[in-house]
């Protein structure tokens, strides 16, 4: 497997020019589509019905039950006797759902399932502010918001916050939503916070410094750049790994303890570790940036080699 995955983000090496003289904008060696690959057999047959039928209506039912659409409902209409409860990222749970809704109806149809997430996405749509940022745990109640939410926008994204990895996951689910219908409606609400996030975080004068405390908005953005061609998501992927270790916040838990160039042993939190790793591949693969596929072949070392034992 490393010898595949390493071949592939070598190639981006190699040949980003010749990828560009093609016309396309994203990676050198293209996968077969998941949607055409059939499965036949009996155990993973079930396990997809079980999921069309089972799974994905219940997550939908416990995003409702819970309240993840009312924060949205609330943040359309801001309100200083709201009292922001729940976690800051259970934004995320709506758009994971419809995300793995999206994969399921690019393999079976359902009209059905279509119309419901377009009436989701009516709700989410109108909690988006005027400049594209989407948080409804700051929104709904801009002057007391979430106590994991900092005073103002991305003050507390390096710590508890999750502006970015809301964003992340928005993304994923909404090109993976795109892919299924067709339609721009929940592309075009990830497009404008995405475009929010490149006006307002960054290196330059007048932006938030800052990376993401909970790591996903980088490989998102660079599935957003794959999809769009707009280069701007690609540069912004690299930002937020390019000034991890080098902002004020360190912390092995995040990966932030050194620049990620730098590091050679996978620590903390796995599924962050797991989600800056990916992000690093796809800029080394869509960049042919060759010292982020030297980072990610020593973190892999790491990862899967024994160590010895003292004699």
């Amino acid at each position: 497997m490393k010898k595949i995955i390493i071949a592939t983000i070598m190639a981006a090496v190699m040949m980003p020019a010749n990828a560009q003289k093609k016309g396309g904008h994203g990676y050198p060696i293209t996968p077969v589509e998941f949607t055409k690959v059939k499965v036949t057999d009996s155990f993973w047959g079930q396990r997809l019905k079980a999921s069309r039928e089972v799974t994905i209506p219940l997550a939908f039912s416990k995003c409702e039950e819970t309240g993840r659409y009312t924060n949205f409902e609330k943040a359309a209409k801001p309100s200083e006797s709201y009292k922001v409860e729940g976690l800051s990222f259970d934004d995320t749970d709506v758009y994971k759902t419809i995300e793995g809704a999206s994969y399921s109806l690019q393999t079976y149809s359902d009209k059905r399932l279509v119309e419901y997430i377009d009436s989701v996405l009516d709700i989410v749509a109108k909690a988006q502010e005027p400049d594209g940022y989407l948080y409804t745990s700051r929104t709904m109640n801009p002057k007391h918001p979430h106590e994991w939410a900092g005073d103002k926008r991305w003050s507390k994204e390096e710590d508890l916050s999750h502006e970015l990895y809301n964003l992340g996951h928005m993304v994923e689910g909404a090109v993976a939503h795109y892919q299924a219908t067709g339609s721009r409606k929940f592309l075009d609400i990830a497009c404008r916070y995405a475009d929010c996030v490149c006006r307002e975080v960054g290196p330059n004068s007048g932006q938030a410094c800052v990376v993401p405390g909970h790591q996903i908005a980088e490989m998102a953005l660079c599935k957003l750049y794959v999809l769009t061609g707009e280069k701007k998501y690609l540069d912004e992927a690299k930002f937020l790994l390019d000034y991890r270790g080098k902002t004020q916040f360190k912390s092995e838990y995040s990966q932030s303890h050194l620049p990620v160039l730098e590091q050679d042993e996978a620590v903390g939190h796995a599924v962050r570790a797991a989600y800056m790793y990916a992000g690093m591949a796809d800029v080394a693969a869509l960049t042919g940036d060759k010292s982020y596929i030297e980072a990610i072949d020593r973190i892999w070392e790491n990862i899967v080699t024994v160590p010895t034992c003292a004699q």
